[in-house]
């Protein structure tokens, strides 16, 4: 495959990328129609009367536990044991990327971007319920906002795509200079350390 048959596919790729954004936002706009909420400034709005039918769906707490697997109940601990490197992880890449995306020029990754609460507006799910939502909410979100960092981080320092492929590479690899295209990546590191054109257009500065 030639490079130009690559760059044929990546920009449809792209498009298809766009087409699959709108309509997911198309099918998100009937769920909200369905399950009665509307969005107002990045927060849920349920319609009147429904938070009441929701908590008749919730699942006391001893009526939970009590149901619960042995197995889950042990292993709780070790589950939020990983809190802590968690929130050592956010505190640290947070201090990196102030102070050095600003040294380097690189836009800053917007952390509210990938913080999401919004499950503990669900009256269906109990305390404990909402407590596990919210645990893994916010390790799978820093898990995003920390991937993208990385991802900038290795734009502007090395854009070298690896000799094999990753299961999932970040999408800014696509940009980055062939394995082994030595003139090829000297171009591409001047041009990817300026290429931050897009997320100025979101308003990621």
């Amino acid at each position: 495959m030639n490079k130009t048959t690559l760059d044929e596919i990546l920009s449809r790729l792209q498009q298809m990328q766009l087409e699959l954004e709108e309509e997911i936002d198309r099918l998100l706009q009937e769920k909200r129609q369905q399950f009665h909420y509307t969005l107002k400034q990045g927060k849920v709005r349920f319609e009147q009367g429904f938070k009441a039918l929701q908590r008749r769906q919730r699942i006391g707490l001893w009526r939970y536990l009590r149901n619960a697997k042995l197995a889950h109940i042990l292993s709780a601990p070790i589950i939020y044991s990983v809190i802590f490197p968690l929130v050592l992880l956010d505190l640290m890449i947070t201090i990196y990327q102030q102070s050095c995306f600003r040294i380097y020029g690189i836009p800053l990754v917007r952390r509210a971007d990938y913080m999401r609460v919004d499950r503990l507006q669900l009256s269906y799910l109990n305390a404990i319920e909402k407590i596990n939502c919210l645990y893994c909410s916010y390790g799978n979100g820093l898990i995003e906002y920390c991937r993208e960092i990385s991802a900038r981080t290795e734009q502007y320092w090395c854009p070298i795509k690896h000799a094999q492929r990753t299961p999932d590479p970040h999408k800014r690899m696509e940009q980055f200079a062939d394995f082994g295209d030595a003139e090829s990546y000297k171009k591409r590191l001047v041009e990817l350390r300026k290429s931050w054109d897009e997320l100025k257009k979101e308003g990621g500065v």
